[in-house]
């Protein structure tokens, strides 16, 4: 069976066409600049990778390219649309709609334009590419996975706000939490490489531009870091995490500014790149401070401790905790940061070994010393192969 996964963000299409089969990726690569001056797509299929550049002027326009090189002669993998057996994709907020992926329908997708007003910025993407690939391959069966569905078994107390509990019933307000996919497939890889050791209780942290931490009992997600929006929790390259909500209507007042700007101040301008004033990207952060540079010293002590202190709240939570998960791209690369995060923590039974930390980039790997109580690791992620795997098992199952 062959699937091909579709991750839509505002301007760009991340791709990957899976054979099943192995599985085995067929090809890869991503739309980028929809909309904009400079559009092209890169994509990486038989061994090669290639540029095309061209106007891209909405999403459907993007995918209908893409779909047009994958059948391509020169740099094509399969010989017909005839080929690809399903789509799956990313969608970002499923609301208390769903615990789990799905086969789109028509009432599925009316069920994802009401999430909408949760996840303005990402589902209304996330729904383009699904209306592209239903005019495109119409006969094509889809399958949607969402970022929330896996956080969907906390418990209320974990999910409320303590605000009026009309505003929950009225407006759906409460912690869903994201990047459930990544958050899955670690822990589903640290159960294989775990097997047979008593590892009840797993912290696993995806550390990327967007960052969050899971408390994870017996399998099922407890509580997470992210709430209502991706803002919530770690702070991370432009958004600011955790904050006390008096200071957004202080800084309102104080700068005169409006709702929409105080959004995009929170989730564009703050974060690493607000304490900073560097980057948003930790591999220049990191060279800033090795130059002495104090605001980025700042951002990185900040960006650190509240992951450490994260983990010390879902242990108490949980009763303990018998592994932490290191993934993302600066979770699965940054052998500085897991180190600051993950020292010195004896007191929770973790003992970690800097030696077999050091160097360790995009590999799986335990890092903790042999003995500890605690076991850490390191787990690149793969959502779009759990996206494929979901998106195979719905279709076989719907035959």
């Amino acid at each position: 069976m062959k699937i091909i996964v579709i991750n839509c963000g505002s301007s760009s299409v991340k791709y990957q066409l899976f054979d099943m089969d192995g599985p085995a990726i067929l090809a890869k690569g991503v739309v980028e600049k929809i909309g904009l001056n400079g559009s092209f797509i890169k994509h990486e299929s038989n061994g090669s990778k290639n540029t095309f550049e061209g106007e891209i002027i909405d999403h459907q326009a993007g995918i209908e390219y893409m779909l047009g090189i994958l059948i391509s002669k020169e740099h094509g993998c399969i010989s017909s649309f005839d080929e690809i057996d399903a789509v799956g994709h990313r969608v970002v907020h499923g609301g208390e709609k769903f615990n789990s992926s799905v086969l789109i329908t028509d009432e599925v997708i009316a069920m994802l334009e009401e999430c909408i007003q949760l996840a303005p910025l990402h589902n209304p993407p996330n729904l383009s590419g699904i209306y592209a690939m239903s005019s495109l391959l119409p006969n094509v069966p889809q399958v949607g996975a969402f970022d929330t569905a896996f956080h969907q078994t906390m418990p209320d107390h974990a999910y409320m706000y303590a605000i009026p509990y009309s505003l929950y019933t009225k407006h759906a307000i409460r912690r869903y939490g994201f990047h459930g996919t990544s958050h899955r497939y670690v822990l589903r890889r640290a159960l294989e490489i775990l097997a047979g050791r008593n590892v009840g209780r797993i912290i696993t942290c995806h550390l990327g531009n967007g960052a969050s931490v899971a408390a994870i009992v017996d399998g099922k997600s407890v509580d997470t870091s992210m709430g209502l929006t991706p803002v919530e929790g770690l702070v991370m390259g432009t958004r600011c995490g955790d904050l006390d909500p008096g200071i957004i209507t202080y800084v309102m007042q104080c700068e005169d500014i409006g709702r929409g700007t105080v959004n995009t101040l929170i989730n564009k301008h703050s974060g690493l790149l607000g304490v900073s004033g560097v980057s948003s990207d930790m591999r220049e952060l990191e060279a800033a401070s090795a130059k002495g540079n104090e605001r980025a010293q700042l951002a990185l002590r900040m960006f650190r401790y509240r992951i450490r202190k994260y983990i010390g709240a879902y242990a108490a939570a949980m009763g303990g905790v018998d592994v932490v998960v290191f993934t993302g791209g600066i979770g699965e690369n940054s052998d500085s940061t897991r180190y600051e995060i993950a020292k010195d923590m004896e007191f929770l039974g973790l003992e970690f070994d800097k030696d077999k930390n050091a160097g360790v980039r995009g590999e799986e790997k335990i890092i903790s010393k042999d003995g500890s109580r605690v076991t850490a690791m390191v787990i690149p992620t793969d959502e779009e192969l759990v996206i494929a795997q979901d998106t195979e098992a719905i279709i076989r199952a719907e035959k």
